[in-house]
């Protein structure tokens, strides 16, 4: 059974910097796609950003690009989202997931397991 557990979320200032992390298990994601997915108040789950986890190719949301990056720890089976210069409008639930389809995907639909999210706050 696949399992993500997100980790490195909590409160920050504007322009200030976190790491998060989703540790995954049971599966060999050799062929998998992942991404990460943020949801806030009132609003509808919208993608982040996604990584081939075998060649490690990413794709980003335009406004994340240039403060976000994120990567994949093959050994530790860690994906990371380290979030720089992050602003007011960043505050969300972030959800990491995988997608068995071997493509990147910025579509809810087209991911199969998920983490079960965490809380990122930013202050003004």
């Amino acid at each position: 059974q696949v399992q993500l557990v997100e980790s490195g979320g909590g409160l920050v200032q504007a322009g200030g910097s976190l790491r998060l992390s989703c540790a995954a298990s049971g599966c060999s994601f050799s062929s998998d796609s992942m991404g990460w997915f943020r949801q806030a108040p009132g609003k509808e789950r919208e993608f982040v950003a996604a990584i081939m986890w075998s060649g490690g190719s990413t794709f980003y949301q335009e406004s994340v690009k240039g403060r976000f990056t994120i990567s994949r720890d093959i050994v530790k089976s860690t994906m990371y989202l380290q979030m720089n210069n992050l602003k007011p409008e960043d505050t969300a639930v972030y959800s990491c997931a995988g997608s068995y389809r071997g493509m990147w995907s910025r579509k809810v639909i087209d991911y199969n397991y998920w983490g079960q999210g965490i809380q990122v706050t930013v202050s003004s």
